[in-house]
This record gives structure tokens, sequence and C-alpha cells, in this order.
């Protein structure tokens, strides 16, 4: 197994699986994600867990999510944080979000953690 040689490995990592997300080139982005990866996510009422990455793909593949407005980004060795904006049209939202993704020795994301800040959500009516 190669190594991650500078964080700038880990955070190009990151930045083609989001690229790959917005062409919605499933295939490509199932590459990036390690086959046991960890992700939890805030979800409606639980949160949102995946420790496969069958499902966490499939559920990407139906989220439909919109483009994402990376404000900052922030690197750690192996670790890089996202700090984003999603932008809904319909009801018009915008969510803002931060990421953590954990690359590991295969240049693979095997780890993801968001937080994210509701209030727009329960401003909706």
């Amino acid at each position: 197994m190669q190594k991650i040689e500078s964080s700038k490995k880990a955070n190009e990592v990151v930045m083609e699986f989001i690229e790959a997300l917005e062409r919605k080139d499933f295939e490509a982005v199932r590459s990036y994600v390690s086959d046991n990866i960890s992700v939890l996510a805030p979800g409606p009422v639980e949160y949102t867990t995946f420790n496969q990455a069958g499902p966490f793909t499939t559920y990407l593949e139906h989220a439909n999510f919109p483009k994402l407005e990376i404000k900052k980004q922030f690197e750690d060795s192996s670790d890089v944080c996202l700090l984003f904006e999603m932008k809904y049209a319909n009801p018009p939202l915008i969510v803002f979000v931060c990421g953590w993704f954990r690359v590991d020795d295969d240049q693979k994301i095997s780890s993801l953690r968001f937080i994210l800040d509701p209030r727009g959500l329960f401003q909706q009516k």
C-alpha cells in the first residue's frame, strides 16, 4: 500500500470525488470510496449512517443534491474538511454544511462526517 505523501493528495481525492458526484458519474464516485466506508450525517429524524460503499453510493444516486459552493477547505495529512453551502432551488433554501473526510492509505475515502446548520430547514413552510 502506498502512503499518502501530503495533504494535497487527500484533498485531490476528495475534490475528485465531489466533481464526480456533481457530474453524476456514480461509477467514478464509487472508485473514490473505500469498501467499508463509515458515513454519519444528520437525517430528518435520526442520523443517516452507512458502513458499506454500495448502499452509500446508491443513496447518493437518488439524493439529487445541488451543486456545492465550497467556501473553505482545510487539510491535515489524510483529513480534509470542507465548509460549503448547498443551494436548493425549490423551495429556495441555502444549507451550510461542514464535511470531514478521511482518506486512507489506498487513497480512498474511508470516513465521512457531516454537520449542518438546520435553521433554514425549520423556517420552511
